[in-house]
Formats: C-alpha cells, structure tokens, sequence
C-alpha cells in the first residue's frame, strides 16, 4: 500500500505508546498528523492495549502535552475488559491487580471488587506488584476464580526503556496455578469488533498504525484490516523477519502521514 492509499483511508485506528507518544513526550509529526486528520475529517479511534487509565485520563494527558482529543476517541483494553466480564458473567465481582482505569471500567460495568471469593482474578498493568498480591491471586484462583488478563502485551515501550506489561505480570499467577488467562486486548478480535463499531467504518475504509507486530499488525491481518507498522516504537526493521507475516507498509512514524514538504520515507 503506497502514501495515497494510506491517505485515502477514511477511518484510522492508532495506537498510543510508542506511535504518538513514549511516556510524557510526544512522538515527532503527531501534532501535524491529528490536524491532518481533523482537517481532512477523517474517524480516528485511539484503540490502547493499556488499561490504566481512563479515556477522560487519557484525553487529559494529551491536553498536557498540547494536543485537544475528546474522550469519545479513545477505546482501551480496560473497557474492552470490563465488557467481556460483563457478558459472561453479568454482575459479578473481581479481584483486580492494576490501576484506576480497570477497576472504574468493571465498576461502571457492575461488577464489584472482591478479595475473598470473586468471579475472577483480573490483570492489567501497574505499578503497585508486589508479591502478596501475586500470592493471593494464586490461592484464589485455586479457589475456584477465574484469571483475565487485559492484554497480552510481554513489554512495553517507556521514557527510559522497555517495561513489562501485563502478560509478563500474569505469567508467575499462570505458572503457579497451571491456568491459562484469557487476554483481551489486541489482538483479540472483541476489541476489534468493538473498535470498527465505534469507528462506524468498513474494514476496506479503515487503517490500522500500531508499533508492535504482535497485537497491533497481526490485529489489523486477522480482522481484514490495512495495517501499517511506525518504527517509533518497540518493533524494529530488523525484526520484521522473525514474523511470518507483514504490515501492509512500514513507516518512520505518523510523521509520515501527513502530505508535507518533503517524501514520506516508505521502508
């Protein structure tokens, strides 16, 4: 897929860590690219693997770093969470090891938080782990409760580096317990589904940008999306061979996107 078939896209589905921003610090071209996307009245939906925080939080952080987006263009995993829990077990109640933005997701879906004798032990990222909670989780699930993950991001990109994420935080609960979570960011097509919905957009009409090959391009293959991978963050040229499939097109960055002056660098 050449620039002009990204362009003629009409709805984009963008992600967050390590496309527009790493951390505090926006990401060079993100300004310019969601003018571009304003101006040439195009639906775009950030779809996050992250389950911290809210969108409201998320729109937030993006007024703090200059940039004006309504909470209506955010989806998360934590949402995306909450809304499985809630089909398959309406008004149930959870053990949660993760931030404000999952348990307000299960909260305005039902359910209630429980450490004795919940439905399900939910995982998200956070930076409150520690071992009495990885413990817990364990002697509960042997108890009957069920383990959910809200994503299966390994790591993920950061000011200072790469961070563990929530598969890396499920793992010793799984290895402990010998039970399999059930993940349900991307690339799970629920979120997938649920993301084209919000869009309003066809598969043929819309565009996925992600940094990651394993949740945002293998998302974007499975669900007959355009995919295009920015090295901006996690993913490497170098390491488009370890997998057996490819993005529709590979860019620099969303700095890329957008028609300027010079030519966008297509690798």
């Amino acid at each position: 897929m050449d620039i002009n078939g990204i362009r003629s896209k009409a709805g984009f589905i963008c992600d967050m860590d390590g496309v527009i921003y790493h951390g505090n610090r926006l990401l060079p071209g993100t300004i310019e690219f969601l003018s571009w996307l304003e101006k040439e009245e195009k639906r775009f939906l950030f779809l996050t693997n992250s389950s911290e925080r809210s969108p409201r939080e998320l729109a937030e952080k993006l007024k703090r770093l200059g940039l004006e987006v309504s909470e209506d263009h955010f989806y998360t995993s934590a949402l995306g969470t909450a809304l499985f829990l809630k089909t398959q077990h309406p008004g149930g109640s959870a053990y949660v090891i993760g931030e404000a933005g999952l348990v307000n997701a299960l909260y305005n879906a039902g359910y209630s938080m429980n450490d004795s004798n919940p439905d399900y032990v939910v995982v998200g990222e956070t930076r409150s782990y520690n071992f009495e909670k990885i413990e817990h989780a364990i002697r509960l699930i042997l108890g009957g409760a069920r383990l959910v993950g809200t994503n299966p991001d390994m790591t993920g990109p950061g000011e200072k580096g790469i961070l563990p994420a929530t598969r890396a935080l499920t793992a010793p609960i799984e290895l402990a317990t010998g039970k399999q979570a059930y993940f349900v960011g991307k690339p799970n097509p629920l979120m997938m589904r649920t993301a084209l919905k919000l869009l309003d957009c066809r598969t043929e009409d819309t565009v996925i940008i992600g940094d990651r090959m394993d949740t945002d391009i293998i998302a974007g293959i499975e669900s007959e999306i355009d995919t295009i991978l920015v090295l901006s963050g996690v993913t490497a040229m170098g390491d488009l061979g370890k997998f057996p499939y490819g993005p529709s097109c590979v860019l620099g960055g969303v700095k890329d996107i957008p028609p300027g002056d010079g030519i966008p660098r297509i690798v």
